[in-house]
């Protein structure tokens, strides 16, 4: 006979040990019951789970008590979602608009390994629902205990529902994802997604961030570090007392950045993403396939796990923590840190993908879907973040808060951006805005002008204050360099600089004007739309692509390795390798190299916006011609710190005296575009600069309101010119960068032993106000009085 069932206040509901026998024992010290009868059948006891009837009272209230404690379950609150300690206990709280009934799952570590549910709290509609958020309150003992959900509807994909009752799926709002605990090891039996559950937060877990606070750089002041995290130090060159690759030993290096010049690091992906994604044998390499860049997202919140030295020890705590401290750290150093997150997609893929997280809990809401069901796939990957939907646009303002506020993290860039500008997907009859819709219904994936998210980030008080970087495209055909919605806040990586400068720099015809709108901070982009230079983040090379060192040795790509055949990668990388294709080459070729690698990154470094260096370039990091490194967890991706350690890492000091150039020089971080008023464009003639199709010559100078003037000059043709410098009497040129001159000549700085002998050399072109430049090659000169 069933239990008499009544229902009850959002107060307290049920008390309920947790087990110290079978299920089937639960009769003896209480009334029976049906969970059937509450229309959670599906939430049984069969298979070893406890289950707890969240909102029934019993004739006979159950307090079985057991040597591990009991369990108090209330009605809880719809807000905040997530897990959040309150009242003395954890609020469960989670939005699903289609499911037919919901359950908490919680498990000790040893049964999440053998992937057996600990307890299963049903939720009752009628009292733990508010609109579409299901949610109770758990009071009792959480230390070493994670969770999930599981989802109850129909599993109907030509309708956009995935609900599966036999899944335990992911938090979406979970601050840690416990599972493997080490990086790159497969779960038991061979399984690369083993059973993935929430960190439960405990009261007084507090982090010492020593009285830590913001650095708030202006962004024309930043030179941006694009790090791999774990590629940083993985390399057993890097001989650092932490487990290597991890937030732990990246905090070893940090020093390295500061003498580099850096003053904010871009990490590639911290979120939670599985390696194991991509885990095949490659007979190439020898190796597995891994997902080592980490685009593709399982959880928001949580940092990635398996880039801690503590792994999955204290749930997941240890590892928060060890990535705030790599943070802490990094400010002290002077060091903003921004993360490269990728609200375009999830790892949950197509309609073949796994359910983890997001689809099982409401595909509709959080997937852009055609009205058959199918994954519109704007990102190249399998399926479309619903970005604006009014649920999907607060859960992205809601991680990137908590990140700010939480991590100390200083902004962010975001991968494929213009898929944030992309309409939803209307399977309510609602607009993007959350209101009844009354004209046309806005077309699933059109570009808004205003996007309601873009909007929410850019009027947010926490989130305005902060760096917003966007990816201004994205692999559905949206091109938004120079046109991405912005309120005066988004910044953007500036595609075109570095094609522009790619052309002009290895001597193509045509772009002498447009290297020269570069210079400028591409102000043919940015000017018209009120923005400013520091919008236009500038750089050469990136993490997909060729690096800065193969830019100049490869024609061609090489990505044999990756296992696609070579068919991976772009084709139109606009390199050249100096006439010889492939590391080994002759002597002159291999000097070429190394000039046009210092006069990449002299126009990096005196170009209007803000650089960004892309890790390992400063040592001519070589990746053999692989251009679309994303599954390699080898020397291909790790920083080599026995060559930037080398007696021969001349190009390393360069850097490093560039990057102190470009700061104490204000003239090349203005906030405005320059005018006339303080820069003069030249020829060969001073004042007389060619803007025909063969020109591939472009100098200028500019005046500093404490340093003076300087003068720069790029000839990238392949014959010598001798230039006339103009005329500033009382004056005189300087020399300071020649990127034509051998080491450590390429770069006069005060503490050079030779300066004042390397200088004479100069002094009878000089005297007569010429210099002689040699193809491919830059200078930079600064004017000094004539004593």
């Amino acid at each position: 006979m069933a239990a008499r069932i009544s229902l009850l206040s959002p107060n307290l509901i049920h008390s309920l040990s947790k087990p110290s026998s079978p299920p089937n024992n639960l009769g003896r010290n209480c009334c029976n019951f049906s969970v059937s009868d509450l229309k959670l059948g599906r939430w049984s006891d069969a298979g070893g789970k406890r289950v707890i009837p969240a909102a029934i009272s019993l004739e006979r209230p159950v307090m079985e008590r057991t040597g591990s404690g009991e369990y108090k379950v209330f009605g809880g609150v719809p807000d905040p979602l997530g897990a959040t300690v309150c009242d003395g206990g954890v609020n469960f709280a989670v939005y699903s608009s289609n499911a037919t009934a919901v359950a908490v799952c919680l498990f000790t570590l040893d049964d999440l390994k053998a992937n057996r549910v600990t307890e299963v709290v049903p939720l009752d509609p009628l009292i733990n629902k508010t609109g579409n958020v299901w949610h109770v309150l758990i009071q009792g003992e959480f230390r070493d205990m994670v969770y999930g959900y599981k989802f109850d509807g129909d599993f109907s994909p030509e309708e956009g529902k995935y609900f599966d009752p036999s899944k335990v799926l992911l938090d979406p709002y979970a601050k840690a994802v416990i599972s493997r605990g080490e990086y790159g090891v497969v779960g038991p039996k061979g399984n690369c997604w083993p059973q993935m559950a929430g960190m439960i937060p405990l009261p007084g877990d507090k982090f010492d961030w020593e009285g830590d606070l913001p650095l708030r750089y202006s962004q024309k002041d930043l030179v941006i570090y694009e790090m791999h995290l774990r590629g940083f130090t993985k390399h057993d060159s890097s001989k650092v007392d932490s487990p290597a690759g991890t937030y732990a030993s990246a905090t070893e290096k940090l020093d390295h950045l500061k003498e580099l010049g850096i003053n904010c690091i871009e990490l590639m992906p911290c979120h939670e993403f599985n390696e194991l994604e991509y885990y095949s044998f490659s007979p190439v390499m020898g190796e597995h396939k891994m997902n080592f860049w980490g685009y593709s997202t399982i959880n928001f919140f949580s940092p990635m796990i398996r880039y801690s030295s503590a792994g999955i020890k204290n749930c997941g705590i240890d590892a928060i923590n060890e990535f705030k401290t790599f943070v802490k750290e990094a400010h002290k150093r002077g060091i903003e840190v921004i993360m490269d997150v990728v609200f375009n997609h999830t790892a949950e893929g197509n309609e073949k993908g796994p359910i983890l997280s997001f689809r099982g809990i409401d595909n509709s809401t959080y997937y852009m879907l055609a009205p058959k069901g199918e994954f519109y796939n704007y990102s190249g990957c399998g399926n479309t973040f619903n970005c604006n939907h009014p649920v999907v646009r607060q859960f992205i303002v809601d991680c990137l808060r908590y990140w700010v506020t939480e991590m100390h993290i200083d902004g962010f860039r975001f991968d494929l951006a213009s898929i944030m500008t992309r309409g939803c997907s209307l399977w309510d009859p609602m607009n993007v805005f959350g209101n009844p819709i009354e004209a046309d219904f806005i077309t699933t994936g059109t570009p808004l002008a205003n996007p309601p998210l873009i909007d929410m980030i850019s009027n947010d008080p926490i989130l305005s204050g902060v760096k917003l970087i966007a990816e201004a495209w994205d692999a559905g055909g949206l091109y938004q360099v120079g046109n991405f919605p912005h309120w005066n806040i988004w910044s953007e990586w500036n595609g075109q600089y570095r094609d522009t400068v790619r052309q002009f720099i290895k001597g193509t015809n045509g772009f002498a004007g447009a290297f020269a709108e570069c210079l400028c901070g591409s102000p043919n982009l940015y000017q018209g739309g009120g923005r400013r230079p520091w919008h236009s983040v500038n750089f050469i090379c990136a993490h997909d692509g060729f690096t800065l060192a193969d830019l100049v040795t490869y024609n061609n790509k090489y990505n044999l390795a990756n296992g696609e055949g070579n068919r991976d990668g772009e084709n139109h990388n606009l390199s050249w390798n100096c006439g010889e294709e492939g590391e080994f080459a002759s002597i002159g070729v291999r000097r070429l190299r190394k000039r046009q690698m210092r006069n990449f990154f002299v126009c990096l470094m005196v170009s209007q916006g803000v650089p960004m260096v892309l890790m390992g370039d400063e040592y001519g990091h070589t990746k053999g011609g692989n251009n679309n490194s994303y599954c390699h967890d080898n020397h291909i991706n790790y920083f080599r710190w026995d060559k930037k350690n080398e007696q021969s890492s001349d190009f390393y000091r360069f850097c490093c005296l560039m990057t102190k150039f470009r700061k104490e020089f204000e003239c090349l971080r203005l906030d405005e575009f320059p005018t006339a008023e303080r820069l003069m464009w030249h020829g060969h003639q001073p004042g007389r600069p060619d803007w025909s199709d063969t020109s591939r010559f472009v100098a200028f100078s500019i005046t500093d309101v404490t340093k003076g003037e300087i003068y720069v000059a790029f000839n990238t043709s392949h014959v010598p010119v001798t230039i006339t410098l103009p005329a500033r009497p009382g004056y005189k040129w300087d020399p300071l960068v020649d990127t034509s001159k051998p080491a450590p000549f390429d770069f006069l700085s005060d503490d050079l032993h030779d300066k004042e002998t390397a200088v004479k050399q100069y002094e009878n072109f000089l005297n007569g106000n010429l210099y002689p430049m040699v193809s491919y090659s830059s200078i930079v000169l600064v004017l000094r009085p004539d004593e």
